[in-house]
């Protein structure tokens, strides 16, 4: 299959592709023991001091159970430890010493990245990460759950319209 004839699910997991495993090794050529999907929850860690799994949830759009894996795998990194709170059933986490001691060298890639997807925003015409957060702003307003509804009514009634530029997963 050609990337013109290509799903949306199916782009979306090529870009994924394409991006995360080149952070990646920009991270360990930098001599970083880090992965990008570790980047929101260090970030919060690093703004906000140390901050229940929750909160970290709620703050960056992830669900908790995403959260709650990360951070175990943060843990085991040694990025971050868990401490409990002040009930003793709610877990906070801390960014390490040795999160800390290497924050200007992760800080300094993320400014790299940042540089790189300003070089793909550039290529492309419009900032991607625009297009991103409007596809999951109205993705809030009516989910994609609903427009798969709306397209299986539309179907059974007989007016099969699929756009051209429509892509199905």
């Amino acid at each position: 299959m050609t990337m013109q004839h290509a799903t949306l699910g199916t782009l979306l997991r090529s870009l994924l592709d394409a991006l995360d495993p080149a952070v990646a090794d920009a991270y360990a050529a930098a001599g970083l023991d880090y992965k990008p999907r570790y980047t929101p929850i260090v970030r919060a860690l690093a703004r906000h001091g140390p901050m229940r799994i929750k909160d970290i949830a709620q703050g960056s759009g992830l669900s908790h159970s995403a959260v709650s894996q990360t951070v175990s795998a943060l843990a085991a990194a040694k990025w971050v430890e868990l401490k409990a709170g002040a009930d003793g059933r709610e877990r906070i986490v801390h960014l390490t010493r040795y999160a800390v001691s290497r924050m200007a060298a992760l800080e300094r890639q993320w400014e790299i990245t940042a540089m790189a997807a300003a070089s793909l925003n550039d290529d492309i015409g419009q900032p991607l990460e625009v297009v991103l957060r409007k596809a999951l702003q109205v993705l809030e307003e009516k989910s994609f759950a609903a427009r798969l509804e709306d397209a299986r009514n539309t179907a059974k009634d007989g007016k099969k319209k699929r756009p051209a530029t429509a892509s199905r997963s």
